[in-house]
């Protein structure tokens, strides 16, 4: 099928075709868990039951004598550093005199089987000492970042309104769980294959702890079923490599369903407190905020996260006086980091919600309190920092008001909530309608040297050129191997492009998170084709290469600096690139069962240019289906620091029968600082699809629902 399209089809702006999509949906794309080889063995990790306890004794022995086990490994045996972490190194390869949350790594065991491994893992004998946890984020004492954003004096108005609001723990749920495979090299290093979002912040932590030099921990990435945030961190890549240098055999690990959920970071549990004051016609006074983010036990991106709910956490309005303090904490709940919307998401319901609630004491609609106080270029941020690019919020909100309203149900008993289960037949069903506004920052942001790297190299195959694009860019399912052949397609003049597999044989490309990686890699690859080109010398590329030989350049993209926030004031132009999007939700609510549904979730995004339009609408639907989890399902259930619902029987996501038909527009207003324009698109679905969703539910219902996810509980016992 790829074949049939012409080179204009298959350059940037065109919907060019996936290259893994025919065998992705076919089944036969290999992802990291169908990684094998000859000789291989099977690691697998003990991990703690105890949310807080301390370790007073570990015996391997049961294990070993097992028939077909070859190892098992405790933290003595970590060759290197025994802490990692993306920002503190604080989190351990294998606990070592405490463990501080429930599923935290204690023991390795490599075996010929995987049962057997895990046989041999559950006999380890682990002597804990168990101890208070501290679980309530309100009552924690250690703090990982506290970041103020102020502005202003003035704190009295005409209208008040004030909530309190509350975000449950969200899992990205990939369906491809945490799988690699380490191979021992011949020159004492290691060669991992393994599903991850960042390829060279990985090798930047295993090298430490394996006491190996960065070169010689070489990643290579294999198939990745989905990430949202959770490969950012590392799960079982220093495991599987201590297996195999300690065997001097290849050591396969793959997490079964419970554990994946033991072994990635979720997203940031909020409790937050907003006041928002107006004047009588709805114009934005002040805002004040609350932000509590439990960070849980160690502090992977909190940082990062606690800076975006600060920062953003007024939302996309004007507001002349700010208060807001952003707060993440140490508990002893399960780790929490990267997430799509980053700190916005969580932040984005709350002040959503204020938003209504101002509309309604104000006496106008939703759509316009957002539109009387929405930003725009030239507008400043609550941290100072000046919107030097379009931001079409008004025209946005207007051409989402124009979208038709769906019409009533048709009868069919799967368009009523509750659905297949046929649990009405229309009685006590009332609909509502809600939007929601979101802001997002692209790109990463507080003086990183963000940057990524693209090798190009040009030359002769059966007498016409072919472009090889090498990046360590990693496809997480975004589509981004698509977009750099288009790119380099379109730079080069050239059809026949390979893009090659993402490893640490090239320069870094940043991480797959931040809806970074068309700005960033998108630019590097734009960088380095121009440089090809150049020496093409103004010749066709097949004389250019006739003449010159194989051509090849390496370059990389490094975009505008942005500084970091100020400690007490929170000023500062932090963000390199700004997103908006903005959904309208229709619900059918059954107000005696509890019971949703999702009847259209419309969304206006403006994307600055627009790479791929069919993947970018995948994208947007994509991040609004996880928006609408989070809204109504998502939540992994934590008691007493304990996980209660590890398993997709408990823990819900959407299907396609939850999932409505979606309205897109799509608009190009270009970035002028961004490479063809465009504007990371892959967040900001998620921050406004919650808020509109539980706005539309509190229409149906009349009733506050300050939490999500909102349970049937929630809506029918009332």
């Amino acid at each position: 099928m790829t074949q049939t399209q012409t080179l204009t089809e298959r350059g940037v702006g065109a919907s060019a075709l996936r290259p893994d999509a025919t065998l992705k949906v076919t089944g036969e794309f290999a992802y990291a868990s169908d990684l094998w080889l000859d000789g291989m063995v099977w690691g697998v990790t003990l991990r703690s039951p105890h949310p807080s306890a301390w370790i007073r004794s570990v015996d391997v022995g049961p294990a070993l004598r097992m028939p077909g086990v070859f190892a098992a490994l405790t933290h003595e045996d970590v060759p290197g550093e025994k802490y990692y972490g993306l920002d503190v190194r604080d989190q351990p390869v294998l606990a070592v005199d405490e463990v501080n949350y429930q599923g935290e790594p204690v023991a390795l065991v490599a075996a010929d089987h995987p049962e057997t491994a895990r046989r041999a893992a559950a006999a380890i004998v682990v002597e804990y000492e168990p101890r208070e946890a501290v679980t309530d984020p309100r009552r924690a004492t250690r703090i990982v970042r506290r970041q103020p954003v102020r502005v202003g004096s003035v704190f009295e108005a005409d209208v008040v309104v004030r909530g309190e609001y509350e975000v449950g723990m969200q899992d990205q749920a990939p369906l491809g769980p945490e799988a690699g495979l380490a191979v021992p090299a011949e020159d004492g290093g290691v060669d991992l294959y393994i599903a991850t979002q960042w390829l060279h912040v990985d090798r930047d932590q295993l090298a430490p702890c394996l006491n190996l030099p960065p070169e010689k921990v070489r990643l290579t990435l294999s198939g990745v079923g989905g990430a949202f945030g959770a490969r950012e961190d590392l799960s079982m890549q220093v495991h599987a490599c201590m297996l195999a240098l300690r065997l001097n055999r290849p050591v396969k690990m793959v997490y079964n369903r419970q554990e994946s959920f033991f072994g990635h970071v979720h997203r940031h549990p909020a409790r937050m407190r907003y006041e928002h004051g107006a004047t009588r016609d709805g114009k934005l006074v002040y805002v004040k905020a609350d932000i509590l983010l439990d960070g849980g036990a160690y502090c992977s991106s909190t940082p990062a996260v606690v800076a975006n709910a600060a920062s953003l956490g007024v939302g996309p309005y004007e507001v002349p006086n700010v208060d807001v303090v952003a707060t993440g904490v140490y508990t002893n709940n399960p780790p929490c980091g990267a997430m799509r919307g980053f700190g916005a998401v969580q932040a984005c319901f709350a002040y959503e919600s204020q938003m209504d609630k101002l509309a309604a004491a104000c006496g106008l609609s939703p759509l316009e309190i957002r539109r009387r106080n929405a930003v725009s270029q030239g507008s400043r941020l609550a941290t100072g920092q000046v919107i030097d690019s379009p931001a079409p919020l008004a025209e946005m909100l207007e051409r989402l008001a124009a979208f038709p309203m769906p019409g009533p149900s048709d009868g069919d008993l799967l368009s009523l909530p509750g659905g297949v289960s046929q649990t009405t037949h229309g009685e006590g069903v009332r609909r509502g309608i809600g939007y929601g506004v979101g802001i997002k920052n692209i790109c990463y942001s507080e003086g990183f040297d963000d940057y990524s790297t693209a090798r190009v190299r040009v030359e002769l195959v059966g007498g016409e050129p072919h472009a090889t694009v090498h990046t360590a860019a990693a496809e997480v399912g975004q589509g981004l191997v698509t977009v750099q052949a288009q790119i380099a397609r379109t730079e080069l003049g050239i059809d026949n492009v390979t893009v090659a597999t993402a490893d640490t044989g090239v320069g870094s490309a940043g991480s797959s998170s931040a809806s970074r990686q068309s700005y960033m890699t998108g630019g590097a690859v734009k960088a380095a084709c121009e440089a090809v080109r150049a020496r093409f010398q103004g010749l066709p590329p097949v004389e250019a290469l006739e003449k010159f030989g194989p051509i090849e350049e390496t370059r990389e993209f490094h975009h505008r600096p942005t500084v970091p926030l100020d400690p007490e004031t929170g000023q500062g132009d932090s963000h390199t690139q700004l997103a908006l999007c903005v959904h309208r939700a229709v619900v059918d609510v059954d107000v005696e069962l509890g019971l949703v549904k999702v009847v259209a979730l419309d969304a206006v995004q403006d994307v600055g240019k627009a790479l791929n339009p069919m993947a970018l609408e995948g994208q947007i639907h994509g991040g609004s289906a996880q928006g609408l989890g989070l809204a109504l399902m998502e939540e992994i259930q934590v008691r007493d620091g304990r996980v209660l619902n590890p398993s997709f029987t408990d823990y819900l996501i959407p299907t396609i029968l939850d999932m409505p038909p979606m309205r897109q527009q799509i608009l190009e207003f270009p970035d002028p600082n961004a490479p063809y324009g465009l504007r990371g698109a892959g967040e900001p679905p998620t921050l406004s699809s919650t808020p509109a969703i539980v706005a539309a539910v509190r229409d149906a219902t009349g009733l506050p629902l300050s939490r999500v996810p909102v349970r049937p509980e929630d809506i029918a016992l009332r």
